[in-house]
Order: structure tokens, then sequence, then C-alpha cells
């Protein structure tokens, strides 16, 4: 098994290796072509050191950040090639594509680099660490239970951008010596204002049953997925059904680490194809778009494993169903909403049916589900988190003028691995 599993390493090593190479070679002649980026316009940067295989834990940003665009310009800073030459496809922000770290530094100097946005946990996020002379951010890729969300790496952050009461609590509970008040800044959830989009369907009275499972999990403490264990069945019985309509959308990297999720998956996509043949009306849908938002709006119903698309949901304020993992050593936090939330086990799944008429109908689960989301997220009225986020970015441009004219005032050297000429240059200019 052991020799399988390196062999099976391996290969995919060398294919990661050849898309690398693909990506540099296309990005050549794209970077030869591209006006280089304005200097000095940008105020904040979007890190990015992860290859196209996470590219949706950035997609997520694009919509709250391309708005923020609009008062403070934004930069992605991408380091891998694969990334790199997605974004330069289809991102709606200006990209820089830094793979070296000399790169990176050249790019900083040219620009005014106040705030520093991170969506993940990157190793390669401790090369941007060094700059002292921004603001660095953690804004995550979701909201959720789950124990990346209380790891100690907030720590290494200048700031963390939170959801509500929940990421707080949750917080408290985990982290010693955490300043809290002061690092932890409250925004609820951007993305559920930008959720609305085009169907690739014609609405009518069919419920609309939304099942986004999550990935295998690579260790048995975030063994979350469900695709092998309810998703077969689950799908089955919806697919039969006259009166509902499926949005299947599967984490990509499902079937990464056990084959048994990939073979589900495939069996999964393989039905709602035949379910779409026997009965054109039905429009069931396989998604892997990039965009997000959409799926959480249209569904009367969102059927979901613990991850960041239980919390995206609960955004939304509308009926869900969580699996309930079958590895007896996931690890669920159960002192938030997985506490009182629907759960969905594996021998229930064939009797899916019935459990989304009971979430959909049932008073005391409706209210239930209005007091959760409002603790997650606060007021979800639309555009009131957008409010909350644009009031955290002027609160961390403030601080940075203030550090900037103190540092002006008292004639401080620059240091230029701890900054940017060009920001320090700022904060003398307006002293």
């Amino acid at each position: 098994m052991g020799v399988m599993s390196d062999g099976r390493k391996a290969v995919q090593l060398f294919r990661d290796a050849l898309a690398n190479r693909r990506a540099r070679s296309e990005l050549a002649g794209r970077l030869a072509a591209l006006t280089p980026l304005e200097r000095g316009h940008y105020k904040i940067a979007v890190y990015f050191a992860d290859s196209k295989v996470n590219m949706y834990q950035i997609r997520q940003w694009y919509k709250p950040l391309a708005e923020l665009s609009q008062t403070y310009p934004v930069v992605v800073l991408a380091r891998a090639p694969t990334a790199a030459t997605q974004l330069f496809e289809e991102s709606p922000l200006d990209v820089a594509y830094v793979r070296t770290v000399t790169a990176l530094e050249s790019t900083l100097e040219e620009q005014d680099i106040r705030i520093v946005f991170y969506v993940n946990q990157n190793a390669k996020n401790f090369q941007m660490f060094r700059y002292g002379r921004c603001w660095h951010v953690f804004i995550n890729h979701g909201e959720s239970d789950k124990m990346y969300m209380t790891t100690n790496q907030f720590k290494a952050y200048d700031y963390a951008f939170i959801a509500g009461d929940a990421a707080r609590e949750r917080l408290t509970r985990a982290l010693w010596d955490y300043d809290l008040e002061r690092r932890a800044l409250v925004i609820g959830r951007p993305q559920a204002d930008h959720y609305a989009g085009r169907l690739p369907y014609t609405p009518d009275e069919r419920t609309v049953v939304l099942y986004a499972p999550t990935w295998e999990g690579d260790r048995e403490a975030a063994a979350y997925g469900s695709i092998a264990t309810h998703g077969v069945a689950l799908m089955k019985a919806l697919l039969a059904s006259p009166r509902h309509r499926v949005i299947y959308r599967p984490h990509p990297r499902s079937g990464v680490v056990d084959h048994a999720y990939g073979h589900a998956n495939r069996q999964i996509i393989q039905a709602i194809e035949a379910a779409n043949h026997a009965d054109p009306s039905a429009h069931h849908v396989f998604d892997e778009g990039m965009d997000l938002g959409w799926q959480l709006a249209a569904a009367d119903v969102a059927i979901v494993d613990i991850s960041a698309m239980v919390y995206d949901r609960l955004a939304a304020g509308k009926p869900l169903l969580i699996t309930r993992p079958v590895n007896p050593n996931a690890e669920i936090d159960t002192a938030g909403y997985l506490q009182a939330c629907e759960w969905l086990s594996a021998d229930h799944a064939a009797n899916i049916i019935a459990e989304t008429e009971r979430v959909l109908h049932d008073p005391e689960t409706v209210g239930r589900l209005e007091h959760w989301s409002h603790h997650y997220f606060g007021d979800t009225t639309p555009g009131e988190t957008t409010k909350r986020f644009h009031a955290a970015v002027d609160t961390l441009m403030e601080r940075w003028e203030s550090f900037a004219e103190r540092e002006a005032r008292t004639g401080s050297a620059t240091d230029p691995l701890a900054g940017t000429t060009a920001a320090v240059e700022a904060g003398r200019a307006g002293a």
C-alpha cells in the first residue's frame, strides 16, 4: 500500500512539474505583451502563493474586492505559474506575477501597498511577512467551525477579518494571549451581498436542492467529505423525483486522496447526465464553474458537509442539512451551530425527500436557522456586511497613516526589507 501511495505521489509531482513548465512558457509570452502596472497606484495587495488547484479560495473574494478596489486599488500578487495564468484570464482585479522573492520585492518597491490580504495559510505567506510597513490581514476563504478556523497561525497576522460573534467566541476559546478586541475586526460575510447571478435553468414549481460536498480530507480528523458515504444514495433519490431539481457542486479536490470519492463523484455526474437525458425538463445541474453565489441564493434546500459551505449557506438564511461524518475520528466542534443544526446521517441519505420537506416547513427548524444566522454573521440585510468590510479597511488605512506619520516625525531609518520605499515616502509626504 505504501509503495502504491508513493508511486501515485511521484506521478502527481511529475504532472505538477509539467503543468508548471507549460504555465511558465505561456506566461512568458503573456507578460511580454502586458502593459506594466502603474507605479504607486495600488494600496491593497492580495497575496496568493497557491497553485491553480486552490483557486476557489481567492475566487470567492473577486466581487467584494473588485468593489473595494473602486476606493482602494487592489492588485493580486501571484506566486505560482498555474495560478497566475488562470488569474490573468479570469480575475477582475489586476495581477502581478511574482514567482521569485526578487520579483516580489521589485513590485512592492514600485507600489504603495498598505494592506496585504491572505486567503489561506500557505507556507509561503511567511516570505511576505518580512515586510513590516504594511498590515498583514488574514481574510480566509470562508467561515466555518473546522479546526482550521482556530489555528494559532492567526497570531502571525497583524489583523484578521472575522464574520461575527461565533468566530469571536471560537477564537477566545482556542487561542492564548490573543488580543482579540484589537486584532480581530468583525465584517460579516461580504460575499453574501453578491450571491445573485444568472441561472442555468428557468425556475418552475420544482424544489431546487443544492448538494455541495467537500473533499475527503487528508487526515481522519478532517474526514468531512460525504460523496462516497451519502452522495450516491441521496442523489439517486433526488434525481428519481419529478418534483426536484438538483444542483451538484463538488469540491474541486474531490478524489485527490481517496479514489473511492473520485469514483462516487463520477457516478453522480453520470447519473445527472442520464436523468437529464430521460427528462430534459428536469434541468439538473452539474456545476464546476468559478462563480459561487447564485447556487446558494437559488436553492430551496442545501445539503453540505462540514466546511465553509455550511456558513456560506447560513449567511443566506435559507434551509440546509449537514451530512454527519461517518469516520468516528472526524473532529466536530459542537460548541457552535453544529450543536443545533439539522444532521443528515448516511443511513438516512436515501430518505432525502422527507428530510428536505421537514427543514422547509417545520417552524422550530426555521426559527433555529434565523437565530444562528444572526449569531454567525450579524445583520444580513443586503449591503450591511459590505459596509462593515469597507469600514474595517478604512480603520486599518487610518492606523497605517498614523504609524507612517509617527515614523516621519521621528525620522526613523527605512529598512528595505521591512517595507516599501514608496510606503514610507508616502507617510513622510503626508506628515
